[in-house]
């Protein structure tokens, strides 16, 4: 059964008991997650959790494909994690790829670990993964004050980001991490003074663009989350020498130290060291050892808050109309200086044009809010240039700093600006992963109609036209003898049929 066809089933059965549960998928570079949890007043309670090491990055070749064996292992996974999640609507549960997967190459492994799991698999970007975690770790520690430094070092990235209270103020991801870095140094097993040497060095010049910025903003707290910085606290304080979940410079000197001694992670006999975690601990170490050295930190807290549970979070806000990816639009849209009055006009009608087609189309909420956002970022490309704004536009949304989307979801948000006036990009939505490949041209349709209807920036004369819609033949009606008065809207109009017929669209104008 396809994620398409679950989420019908799902959606339609009758609410269960259960109703009530939310599920966050992470799927990192090392492990992959699953945590099941129930809302409750001021937070969440977990009820069940699952993880798999399934070492997605020792797969990762050059080319961006995956070693058949890794993926088989993968989709094993994600077949128990999707046994789990099936009796659970589509709009509590949210699956996540980090690293790895963002150097994938699009293909059939995709599509496989969505139909595995049941659910899409959102990839998203470095920045976003940090703020995340921040949020996870954040909720974990409770509502203190003071700025924080969470460090989190994962099997592909290592993010390092500054925020206060639940709130993220920097936020960025590094390319090292435990199995990057025990593959490029250690991968045969074997521990080295020297090895380890160049992997603390190569590690600090990754942090080095970081270093005098974060130290300027300073900190109150260090904390850390996830597998590497876990494992070595666990270990720490199995093997006596803490008795509190603190990590200090002169602890990871001494855990270095009796991995060298041994030579081998497995070797070293540490109490705690879990036999899936031997093989990436001195890779990990490595990229942790350079973090405190690089930003001196004298002392990391840890954390059992960590990216899963901040997808939990963010997960509530949207299901309680609370969408960091709103707040994160109008703040773009505006450091760019968009007119607000224009956007409004064209929101407006935008709008109006959605809800007379949404249920011809089969449009929901989510293609509602894309469609909102396409608006307030259609015309950011004014502040590079007139010429081509649509393109510049493109551009600014595909590598701006947007809070809460998913890769895919700015792609497709960026393709909705470039395509929003002139020539449509016919092959390029064409070419869409599915289903995006038949709704985004349906979205396309209804932005640039509405941004045609308003091209003369006026309200008081603006039409009102009606938009009915069979498939992809659409009928634009102006009330009685309006277009007889507007010879530019007709002739607007006309040429906007001409266009849409280049995507598949047949419009006809009356009025």
């Amino acid at each position: 059964m396809t994620p398409a066809q679950y989420e019908k089933a799902r959606d339609a059965a009758p609410s269960r008991s259960e109703g009530d549960e939310l599920a966050a998928v992470d799927l990192g570079s090392n492990s992959f997650h699953l945590v099941v949890a129930q809302e409750q007043e001021g937070g969440v309670r977990l009820i069940d959790r699952l993880r798999d090491r399934v070492g997605l990055a020792e797969g990762l070749r050059a080319d961006g494909s995956l070693d058949a064996k890794v993926a088989e292992r993968a989709l094993a996974c994600l077949d128990r994690f999707g046994q789990r999640l099936r009796s659970l609507r589509s709009t509590r549960v949210r699956a996540v790829g980090t690293a790895t997967f963002r150097h994938l190459r699009a293909g059939r492994f995709r599509e496989r670990a969505q139909e595995a799991l049941g659910f899409p698999i959102e990839i998203i970007p470095g920045g976003e993964e940090a703020r995340l975690i921040y949020l996870g770790v954040a909720h974990s520690l409770g509502d203190d004050r003071g700025r924080r430094l969470v460090v989190d070092i994962g099997g592909g990235s290592t993010e390092c980001v500054l925020g206060e209270r639940f709130e993220s103020v920097q936020e960025r991801s590094l390319s090292m991490g435990c199995v990057r870095w025990t593959l490029e140094f250690f991968a045969d097993g074997k521990i080295t003074r020297r090895r380890m040497h160049r992997a603390r060095l190569a590690a600090r010049l990754q942090l080095e663009p970081i270093v005098e910025e974060y130290k300027r903003h300073g900190w109150q707290s260090c904390i850390g989350s996830s597998g590497t910085i876990r494992a070595i606290s666990r270990i720490a304080c199995r093997e006596g020498w803490t008795e509190e979940e603190l990590l200090t410079p002169a602890l990871l000197e001494r855990l270095e130290e009796a991995l060298l001694k041994a030579g081998r992670a497995e070797k070293a006999h540490l109490s705690g060291l879990e036999d899936d975690r031997a093989p990436v601990l001195a890779g990990g170490l490595a990229v942790l050892r350079a973090v405190v050295e690089g930003l001196g930190i004298e002392a990391m807290r840890v954390s059992r808050g960590a990216l899963r549970e901040g997808v939990l979070y963010d997960l509530i806000g949207r299901i309680h109309h609370e969408d960091v990816r709103d707040s994160s639009v109008i703040a773009f849209a505006r450091r760019f200086g968009v007119d607000e009055e224009q956007v409004t006009r064209v929101e407006e009608t935008a709008m109006r044009f959605f809800g007379q087609v949404k249920d011809e189309w089969g449009l929901g909420e989510g293609e509602r809010a894309l469609l909102r956002w396409a608006v307030w970022l259609h015309e950011i490309g004014l502040s590079v240039a007139w010429s081509s704004y649509h393109k510049h536009g493109e551009y600014l949304v595909a590598n701006g700093d947007l809070r809460g989307f998913s890769q895919q979801e700015r792609d497709t948000l960026a393709l909705l600006v470039r395509a929003h006036r002139r020539r449509p990009p016919a092959g390029r939505l064409a070419h869409l992963p599915a289903p995006w490949d038949e709704r985004v041209p349906l979205l396309v349709v209804l932005l640039r109609l509405a941004v045609r209807l308003h091209r003369g920036r006026e309200t008081s004369s603006a039409p009102r036209p009606d938009l009915a819609a069979e498939g992809h033949s659409l009928e634009l009606l102006f009330p009685g003898e309006w277009l007889d008065d507007h010879p530019m809207t007709r002739a607007d109009a006309e040429d906007e049929s001409e266009l849409l017929g280049q995507i598949g669209f047949e419009l006809t104008v009356f009025g």
